[in-house]
């Protein structure tokens, strides 16, 4: 059975707490739901809350150019990558829902890029595609969030990709999606923009993560953001961008 869990700070409880998504009331966990479902005392609203980014991931792994209509619109060639083209994000950029999506003085040029992002839910070395569901906990939206001009100016990504709030995931984990064949959405200011499905993508989820695994240790609550959809475009101060993802929800920030 799919569920939904989030990470929450409440006005009446210190700290923030994991939490599992009921019927619009969350009750709270006593540690990471990938560590196991300890409840930790009394359901509350949802609308009493404000919700985080679900996960903190000691890393953020990101895939490059894995829709063949984003190959094609970002290249004069429109050969898609021989492997996963693969990149970091720190955890220092992800923000959560309703977060600021703060603009960086070095760019002139910030986008927003819709992806399915996947969370890990255990240790994870040279896991086998056909073992990959094992390993994965649960799935969630992400804005892999890009200053345009600085990744052509550098050459490679890390500054580009990097800024704090260039991250935002949630609201959200859903356990036990389908990810086979799932709508990715990116809504500039109310305008669909964006619309892939991920039957579209180059790599699927269970090869991204063996592939990724095969490279690096994947640790509980890890994210993979597995790539973009064609129609990614800048964003002014004041825009918004949600990023909707079939039997998840939605993910909406501003640009500050």
């Amino acid at each position: 059975m799919s569920r939904k869990y989030v990470r929450y700070s409440d006005p009446t409880t210190p700290g923030v707490c994991y939490g599992v998504l009921e019927d619009d009331r969350v009750t709270p966990l006593a540690r990471a739901p990938w560590f196991g479902l300890e409840p930790l005392g009394e359901s509350v609203p949802l609308a009493s809350v404000s919700l985080e980014a679900p996960v903190e991931p000691s890393k953020i792994v990101c895939v490059g150019l894995n829709y063949q209509a984003h190959v094609t619109a970002s290249r004069s060639a429109v050969e898609a990558p021989e492997y996963p083209l693969i990149f970091l994000k720190p955890p220092s950029a992800v923000i959560g829902p309703g977060r600021d999506i703060v603009h960086p003085p070095q760019s002139q040029r910030v986008d927003y890029e819709a992806e399915l992002g996947v969370v890990i839910g255990r240790r994870s070395t040279n896991v086998a595609a056909g073992d990959a569901a094992r390993h994965i906990f649960g799935f969630t939206c992400v804005n892999d969030v890009t200053a345009r001009d600085l990744q052509k100016k550098d050459g490679q990504w890390s500054r580009a990709k990097g800024f704090d709030t260039f991250c935002p995931v949630g609201p959200w984990i859903v356990t036990d999606l389908d990810c086979r064949d799932v709508l990715v959405e990116g809504i500039h200011n109310g305008e669909v923009k964006q619309s892939g499905r991920t039957s579209l993508m180059i790599f699927d989820v269970p090869f991204l993560v063996s592939y990724i695994s095969s490279v690096m240790t994947l640790m509980p609550g890890d994210l993979i953001s597995t790539g973009t959809p064609a129609g990614i475009a800048p964003m002014k101060r004041g825009d918004a961008i949600i990023v909707r993802i079939e039997g998840i929800g939605s993910l909406e920030n501003r640009m500050a």
